[in-house]
């Protein structure tokens, strides 16, 4: 960060919250209105206090790690705006070949032939244009881009449950970790804002069945940007999206024999769907097509331990939240589907239910490991209040919570199996958080089994179309 951030960020502050309360003006919804503008502050909040982490905490004040080299790649690409609008517009479209015009600022970009990081870089770029390259701006406007689908997935998560407003804001909108890391100049969030967008293209054009065509394309360019960024995301929620509307299509069989008959089938053609879906959608990715996704695992795997290390060796403090202490293990991978496999719960358990309080070592990692404790606590309660088995009864009768259950361990095998140190994962697995707490969140509200003969139990409906 820079001094020019100290005058260009309040200006455009004081532009953003103009617009925002205006369009919180304009929501219809009570529930929408109360929780617009405090969930939008958190996410300006996180984005700059991202940035000051990393300047002053990860690096003593020089400014490094991957937030900043988004940055520095797009000063670059804006200097070459500011020599020529060719050479600058030909520098941000292109797709990683060296060209004599554009050579003295390529050659200076480690992640230049990198489709997936600069892609970000692009995104830093277009937004640095409107406010003359400063960081905490830009980084604002990641925020912003984020929260725009974080809060489309918050309406879409009332119109499934209406009566939860609260639940789906905490899930949303006041994870710590969720606000705080997905809200930086970061691939997360890009991909967190797009998830979010997609999620609601999803439940509208195929749930809903309301502006298809409107809502296909949204959530075609919604996938497209993820697949660019982070294509193993894709793995995880085509599948559990197909499976929803399989389900959902079940439900419209009136005949209780027929549609109980016809419901394994249903699934299992949701569950092929998704598959072949997720198998084009990664066709083109040497690493996560799914004939080299256990490779790829133990790669990544073995290159952040690797990492972990020689950070906990050199400074004790390693950038991406990385420092001594904090890596962990789930096994030995070899690239082997068999590895994955045996390896699957523990990646779940860590990504999920851990650091461990007594694991911490450091404050940023406490923050992770309170958010833990507390999904332990919630899940340990859910158990007890609903039983083992009545819990997975209640799952799998509903889509949506159906979909969260699927979509968070398929991510948390992902994220778990490569991360390799908590400080890593606490930023691959936010895109599964809202998800995950609105299925712990919920299921603690359903009523407890009553016993008398006659009794109704109540338990959660969605709203129905």
């Amino acid at each position: 960060m820079e001094a020019k951030d100290l005058f260009i960020t309040p200006i455009f502050l004081i532009i953003i919250y103009s617009i925002a309360f205006q369009i919180k003006g304009r929501l219809k919804d009570k529930q929408t209105k109360k929780y617009f503008i405090p969930a939008l502050t958190l996410k300006i909040i996180g984005a700059i206090g991202m940035g000051l982490i990393y300047q002053f905490y990860y690096s003593n004040g020089v400014g490094r790690g991957d937030t900043f080299s988004y940055w520095r790649h797009a000063n670059l690409v804006y200097e070459a705006f500011g020599e020529s609008f060719s050479i600058g517009w030909k520098l941000l479209t292109s797709t990683g070949q060296y060209d004599p015009e554009t050579f003295k600022y390529a050659s200076q970009m480690r992640w230049y032939k990198a489709a997936d990081t600069f892609f970000v870089v692009r995104v830093a770029t277009i937004f640095g244009l409107f406010c003359f390259q400063a960081y905490s701006t830009i980084a604002i406007f990641f925020a912003i881009f984020s929260f725009s689908g974080v809060f489309a997935l918050y309406t879409t998560l009332l119109k499934i449950f209406p009566k939860y407003q609260k639940e789906f804001a905490i899930s949303c909108f006041f994870i710590p970790s969720f606000f705080f890391w997905g809200s930086g100049i970061m691939k997360d969030t890009i991909c967190v804002g797009m998830l979010g967008w997609a999620f609601w293209a999803f439940y509208q054009g195929f749930v809903e069945k309301r502006k298809v065509i409107t809502s296909i394309l949204i959530l075609f360019i919604s996938l497209w940007i993820i697949q660019i960024v982070k294509t193993y995301i894709l793995l995880c929620f085509v599948p559990a999206v197909a499976l929803w509307v399989f389900m959902e299509n079940s439900k419209k069989i009136k005949n209780r024999t027929v549609r109980m008959l016809s419901k394994p089938i249903l699934i299992g053609f949701g569950a092929v769907a998704g598959y072949l879906g997720s198998t084009q959608l990664t066709a083109d990715s040497d690493k996560y097509s799914i004939d080299n996704i256990a490779e790829t695992a133990a790669v990544t795997s073995d290159y952040l331990e690797r990492q972990t290390e020689r950070s906990a060796g050199s400074t004790g403090r390693g950038l991406s939240g990385r420092s001594t202490g904090s890596s962990y293990n789930v096994g030995k991978l070899d690239g082997s589907v068999g590895s994955m496999v045996s390896a699957a719960p523990q990646a779940i358990f860590v990504t999920l239910y851990r650091p461990f309080i007594f694991e911490v070592r450091n404050p940023i990692m406490l923050l992770s490991a309170l958010e833990s404790t507390w999904f332990i606590v919630l899940t340990f309660t859910m158990f007890r209040k609903n039983g083992f088995a009545r819990t997975f009864r209640i799952i799998f009768k509903n889509p949506f919570l159906t979909f969260c259950i699927l979509f968070s361990l398929m991510f948390s095998i992902g994220v778990g199996l490569t991360s390799g140190n908590f400080g890593t994962l606490v930023r691959y697995k936010i895109p599964l958080l809202p998800f995950f707490l609105s299925l712990l969140l919920l299921l603690n509200r359903v009523n407890k089994p009553n016993k008398t003969k006659n009794a109704k139990v109540q338990v959660l409906v969605p709203r129905k179309y």
